[in-house]
């Protein structure tokens, strides 16, 4: 089983149960749109991604992000390729993967997730992390596999547009300043840190990280109307782009579904970020 420890998953579950309910009994017909059709209807959100520091040459460098793609019997093959096929038609300059490419870390799926993310490619390369629903071993190694590069708690530096660029990769349960501080020594002043959880982004204003891309809460999954997200509350950033004490973050949706087969005015999402400079935090 992958390791979903302790409250804050058991909370997140009874939640989403929780929301569940209350969407039946606002209507059943909301719950089976739901399940019948919005959980199936992939949204592109293409969005300015301000990072401090940025190069002007960098200026329009496009991102392109999948994440909680929960491969499993209630996300099948064809969901993800239609992902993989919306984001490859945008043509982004480099990808980014924010883990949880199955759930409760099932065997029977890590070759089947990677393989359905083996179609993408970009110039710059293809980037991963993972997340609290995958294995430490096989996953990542099928994901190697595909000639993806997996960050596991790791700095990589690449050149693009004859510019250097670090994306920093934190495995999930890094969560202390203490863990992640060793990363940032030597990182470029534009690094960007790659962390399924938008919870990071508290480390990433200590560490005065410019910016950070995230994923884990679907976006609440289920929001209903006059409750919103109630199954994400705990986080600080639910979905969407935020820029909070200098750092810039960006939160997805995802594509898959976790504990229900259901979105509920949530759909799966398709991110492209289009990174611009903005002021260092000191002058912002």
């Amino acid at each position: 089983m992958a390791r979903m420890r302790g409250a804050a998953a058991s909370t997140r579950r009874t939640f989403l149960k929780a929301a569940m309910a209350a969407g039946i009994g606002v209507g059943t017909g909301a719950a089976a749109h739901g399940f019948l059709y919005e959980r199936f209807d992939l949204s592109l959100t293409r969005t300015p991604f301000p990072v401090a520091g940025l190069p002007e040459s960098l200026r329009g460098l496009r991102i392109g992000f999948l994440t909680d793609i929960h491969r499993s019997a209630t996300v099948s093959h064809e969901m993800v390729t239609a992902a993989v096929t919306m984001l490859m038609s945008e043509r982004p300059d480099l990808i980014v993967l924010g883990g949880d490419y199955i759930s409760f870390a099932d065997r029977r799926y890590m070759h089947a997730a990677a393989e359905a993310l083996a179609p993408l490619t970009a110039p710059s390369g293809v980037f991963a992390i993972l997340g609290n629903h995958d294995d430490d071993r096989e996953m990542p190694a099928a994901l190697v596999a595909n000639g993806f590069t997996v960050l596991r708690d790791a700095r990589t530096r690449f050149t693009v547009r004859g510019e250097p660029m670090d994306f920093i990769g934190v495995r999930y349960w890094t969560n202390k300043v203490t863990d992640i501080i060793h990363l940032t020594r030597g990182a470029l002043p534009h690094a960007i840190l790659l962390a399924h959880t938008p919870k990071r982004l508290i480390e990433a204003q200590q560490l005065a990280i410019s910016a950070v891309i995230s994923g884990h809460t679907h976006g609440g999954q289920i929001v209903l109307p006059g409750l919103g997200p109630i199954a994400a509350r705990e986080f600080p950033v639910i979905a969407g782009l935020a820029r909070k004490e200098g750092t810039t973050i960006f939160v997805s949706r995802g594509v898959g579904t976790i504990y229900l087969p259901i979105r509920i005015n949530c759909p799966p999402e398709v991110a492209v970020l289009t990174l611009e400079p903005t002021l260092p935090r000191s002058q912002s």
